[in-house]
């Protein structure tokens, strides 16, 4: 195999990236200069040999502890659960929460053969049986494997005297009726509220 079906190879195991883009990525990079390659191959390397999990929330971080995890003016009763590491950055761009978090690592997906032994659940449990914690908001994503991990955490954690919250669902700002689905029709008119 050549160094450029290696590379292809390489970069269309990356999400969204089909063989016909790393393809095009890779003939992008040859017409580069040689020391752009280098810095690109320079950050992946070091990327790999500095990230790793934080000891409390299990987001990514070149600290033993992420920035999140040691900000004094977080709250620390407050832990949101999402399922990678990518999903803290959405939350925080809305500027709304102040708490930590916790990074399951994926979600459960029996078919995929991913169960509870593969995600980070023993760890939050144990993070909340410290006492600290006064409630847990799970923010998995609203399909299938979300709504079962959800489910599960919520069990795993029943007796811990917690609050266990779930981000709420339904139509969102902009959106027309005409244009939703029904089961987002039906989550929107079960979670009204008042005005």
């Amino acid at each position: 195999m050549s160094a450029i079906d290696d590379l292809v190879t390489e970069l269309s195991r990356l999400p969204t990236i089909g063989r016909k883009s790393a393809l095009r990525l890779t003939y992008h990079l040859l017409k580069q200069p040689p020391e752009q390659s280098k810095r690109l191959a320079d950050a992946l390397s070091t990327l790999a040999e500095k990230i790793h999990p934080c000891a409390e929330c299990f987001n990514l971080t070149e600290s033993e502890r992420c920035s999140i995890c040691t900000d004094p003016r977080r709250d620390a009763s407050l832990v949101c659960v999402v399922e990678e590491a990518s999903d803290i950055g959405s939350i925080e761009r809305t500027g709304e929460y102040r708490g930590l978090y916790h990074v399951l690592g994926g979600r459960l997906a029996p078919l995929d053969g991913i169960g509870p032994q593969d995600l980070t659940v023993d760890a939050l449990v144990r993070r909340v049986e410290r006492g600290t914690v006064r409630e847990v908001i799970v923010a998995t994503n609203p399909k299938l494997e979300g709504e079962a991990t959800a489910l599960y955490l919520q069990e795993q954690l029943k007796g811990t005297g917690v609050a266990v919250t779930r981000l709420a669902r339904g139509l969102p700002v902009g959106g027309d009726i005409e244009y939703a689905d029904g089961v987002t029709i039906a989550q929107s008119l079960s979670a009204r509220r008042a005005m």
